[in-house]
């Protein structure tokens, strides 16, 4: 989800950039939301591929119903089979395709703990755009830092876990965030933001005395839309290097990130984010992992467990 949110900003400049162009966005359809109301040369078309398009005979129907667009060019910015598969019929058809280049290399040299090279890789922001550019559509990125202007709601987002153990900040600790947050702001309200049940339950009102206070963001906003709306409201949100960084970013709201096994070199950081609200350690082994989904050569994950909860609630 968080890959995909990241092709808002590009899609946008480039519809921004050629107005005359008919552009059509093609994802599973739970990415309908990110592009509403965007432009008007915009427009969505989603694919259950785990479903009504799955497997090979799939693809085959997903490509005829793509062609009946008459598309004039194709750009691949997920770069795997299933995309591979689609590119390669429209350009065995005479159609102009290019496809996302993700620097395995560098990311492989950034990642290893022995002769590890810190090198700054290029971001998926600018990966995404190098592709339209290949297409004859240069687009320029502007992403300037959300800066606090001041509190405008006293509503502070957390978003408790993610994808993977190895960016995960131990919920034992973000407990602790959240009562010295209560204690700090005194009048602020915690929204927790969560897609799976044990996610959403990690954090909840019972937990802390002050319960009135804390709102699991399930109980008032149905669908990813509604949740996009809500986080518009926030002055911050805490969050793992995942996907709810990224939809915090496309909304306009500052976040407080914390890493692990990742590191913001990989280029993951959220768009017009700005890494001085990144609450990382100085490891000699980070980052050991572009995902976050490696195992831990030490076994304890000390990377994200050892931050203190007074860090974060410090920097908010």
């Amino acid at each position: 989800m968080g890959d995909v949110a990241m092709t808002v900003p590009v899609v946008k400049a480039l519809a921004l950039r050629y107005p005359d162009l008919r552009i059509t966005v093609l994802s599973r359809p739970f990415a309908k939301p990110f592009f509403e109301g965007i432009s008007p040369n915009i427009s969505f078309m989603g694919a259950d591929v785990k479903n009504e398009y799955k497997h090979l005979s799939g693809l085959n129907e997903l490509y005829r119903r793509l062609t009946a667009k008459q598309f004039t060019a194709v750009a691949d910015f997920h770069g795997v089979l299933r995309t591979e598969y689609l590119r390669s019929r429209f350009m065995l058809d005479g159609v102009k395709v290019a496809h996302i280049d993700k620097h395995r290399k560098g990311r492989k040299k950034l990642c290893r703990l022995k002769n590890k090279e810190m090198i700054r890789q290029p971001s998926p922001f600018q990966n995404y755009a190098d592709v339209l550019a290949k297409l004859g559509f240069p687009v320029e990125l502007n992403a300037g830092k959300y800066q606090f202007s001041g509190i405008k709601h006293g509503a502070i987002g957390i978003a408790p876990t993610a994808a993977f153990v190895g960016k995960c900040y131990p919920l034992s600790k973000m407990k602790e965030v959240v009562r010295l947050l209560l204690l700090k702001h005194s009048e602020a309200k915690i929204y927790v933001f969560g897609a799976k049940q044990d996610e959403i339950e990690a954090i909840t009102p019972e937990t802390f005395a002050d319960s009135g206070r804390i709102i699991n963001v399930s109980s008032v906003a149905k669908g990813l839309g509604a949740e996009l709306e809500l986080m518009k409201e926030l002055d911050v949100m805490i969050s793992m290097d995942s996907a709810n960084m990224h939809f915090a970013s496309l909304v306009g709201v500052p976040v407080i990130s914390i890493w692990g096994q990742t590191h913001p070199f990989a280029g993951f950081m959220g768009w017009g984010q700005s890494e001085e609200n990144a609450i990382q350690l100085n490891e000699s082994c980070r980052p050991c992992s572009i995902f976050g989904n490696k195992k831990c050569p030490f076994g304890d994950y000390h990377c994200i467990a050892s931050i203190a909860p007074e860090q974060i609630v410090e920097r908010i």
